[in-house]
C-alpha cells in the first residue's frame, strides 16, 4: 500500500458550490438569496435571536427568581475524601494536584461529611463547625486564609 492509493470514502468530498456563475448552474441571477428584501442585499447580518421582528423568544418568557451577580461559589471536600489522600498538610493547591478539587472558583470549603482518623492540617477558605470540630478532635489543625 502506497500513500498515493489513499483516498477519501465514495460520497465523502463534494465540489464547491459555485454561486453566481449563470443561470445554467442553477444558482445564477440572484445566488440563492431570494428576490428582493433586506437578507438580499450584500452586507446584510441579523442579529442574534432576532425573529423578523417578532417579540424574541429570550423576552416572551417569564423570568422567575433573582440571581445574584456577586455570589460565590466554592470548591467542596468532604472530610472523607481528605482521610482517603496521602499526606497530612492540606492547602488549595495541593488539593488541586492531588484531584481532589478540580478548580478553586472562590475558595475551598471543607465540609464534615464522613470521619477524619488522623491528625491532619486543612488549610482551606471556608470550614463548617462539624468539619472544624472533627479535624481538632483528631489532633489536627483546621487554619482559615483570609479573603484579600
Amino acid at each position: 500500500m502506497n500513500l498515493s492509493d489513499l483516498h477519501p470514502p465514495a460520497g465523502q468530498t463534494q465540489k464547491r458550490k459555485r454561486i453566481g456563475r449563470g443561470p445554467g448552474s442553477g444558482w445564477g441571477k440572484t445566488s440563492g438569496r431570494g428576490e428582493k428584501g433586506q437578507k438580499s442585499r450584500a452586507g446584510y447580518s441579523r442579529k442574534r435571536g432576532f425573529e423578523g421582528g417578532q417579540m424574541p423568544l429570550v423576552r416572551r418568557v417569564p423570568k422567575r427568581g433573582f440571581h445574584n451577580p456577586f455570589r460565590k461559589e466554592y470548591a467542596i471536600v468532604n472530610l472523607s475524601r481528605l482521610d482517603k489522600l496521602e499526606g497530612n498538610a492540606f492547602t488549595p493547591e495541593v488539593l488541586i494536584e492531588k484531584g481532589a478539587v478540580k478548580a478553586l472558583k472562590s475558595g475551598v470549603k471543607i465540609l464534615g461529611n464522613g470521619e477524619i482518623t488522623r491528625a491532619v492540617e486543612v488549610t482551606a477558605h471556608r470550614f463548617t463547625a462539624s468539619a472544624r470540630a472533627k479535624i481538632e478532635a483528631a489532633g489536627g489543625k483546621a487554619t482559615l486564609i483570609e479573603a484579600s
